[in-house]
């Protein structure tokens, strides 16, 4: 009998660390928009690396160690002799993943951060021009229904702040004051910043609590900024369904997803003369360098409109 029971716990403990993986990839499909071919990659990846765990007798993502990561990357860079790209996107895989586990409290510390991977060119963030973002936030203020007030206000912050898509969703009316125009959000690994709301996106908010919110709200005890038509906190699902609605209406056919708007938010910003330090600070980056790609993005706009405008060009 007591085998038997050491044997369940044994599966449950495989199931429940590819049970984690398959939520992370939810995660990415609604966030990120990626193809189904990177998806499959990061699965494959990561199952691999769930394999190679348990064949360490190791049964819980908690207790990772980075000696175990370690051990695992050296095998993939060493012994099994991929390509440089697979094991960047290998590692890439096994950070993000860790990431996310931190992010949702699955654990307290980030065996990942000290895994290096090779260094080769980075690819830069999709993003949308400053007309594919008007149009869209144009689009998006034209319904006046209760859903469509708040959805223009989601829009807005996300535009005007950069949030991620965790961030927003985790947003309580008492962490948004509109009369100071600030919110705190909680980013990874619960790191509180404060991040300052331009005024359209004040407007469109208070549009939001004042017409829209009472109208959804059923429970008036609801904590949630944004809820859906159940008086609910929305999900990432919701929000990843708004922006594809909102994209379709708009006829803008890139994928849209808060991903991009954070991406766009970020490109737009600096473009406009913001410091990389003061951008930085708006999206919650603990490395500067992550925030950094987004300079390639504006030198190569700078560098195609001298181009353009020279006058030996």
């Amino acid at each position: 009998m007591l085998k038997l029971i050491l044997n369940n716990r044994k599966y449950i403990g495989k199931h429940y660390m590819k049970q984690k993986i398959d939520s992370f990839l939810d995660n990415l499909i609604l966030e990120r928009g990626l193809s189904s071919n990177t998806l499959q990659a990061y699965k494959n990846d990561l199952y691999q690396v769930c394999n190679f765990l348990e064949s360490q007798k190791t049964n819980n993502w908690n207790t990772v160690t980075v000696d175990t990561l370690n051990k695992y990357t050296n095998i993939i860079t060493k012994e099994k002799m991929y390509q440089e790209t697979t094991i960047a996107r290998k590692i890439a895989a096994i950070k993000s993943f860790f990431s996310f586990l931190l992010e949702e409290g699955e654990i307290t510390d980030n065996p990942s951060e000290s895994i290096s991977s090779p260094k080769i060119g980075r690819q830069l963030p999709k993003f949308l021009t400053e007309e594919q973002t008007e149009q869209l936030l144009k689009t998006a203020a034209k319904d006046k229904s209760a859903e469509g007030i708040r959805n223009y206000g989601i829009l807005e912050l996300l535009y005007a702040t950069g949030l991620r898509v965790t961030e927003l969703i985790n947003l309580n009316i008492s962490d948004i004051n509109l009369n100071s125009a600030e919110i705190k959000c909680f980013g990874k690994g619960a790191k509180q910043r404060i991040v300052s709301i331009h005024k359209f996106a004040v407007q469109a908010l208070t549009t939001y609590m004042e017409t829209s919110r009472p109208k959804l709200m059923q429970d008036k005890t609801e904590k949630a900024f944004f809820i859906n038509r159940r008086g609910e906190r929305l999900t990432r699902q919701w929000i990843w369904s708004i922006l594809k609605l909102l994209a379709k209406t708009s006829k803008i056919k890139i994928p849209i997803t808060p991903h991009i708007l954070r991406h766009s938010f970020a490109t737009h910003l600096l473009r406009a003369g913001a410091s990389v330090r003061h951008v930085q600070e708006m999206l919650g980056h603990a490395d500067l360098s992550t925030t950094q790609v987004y300079t390639h993005i504006t030198n190569d706009h700078l560098k195609k409109a001298f181009e353009k405008s020279h006058p030996l060009g």
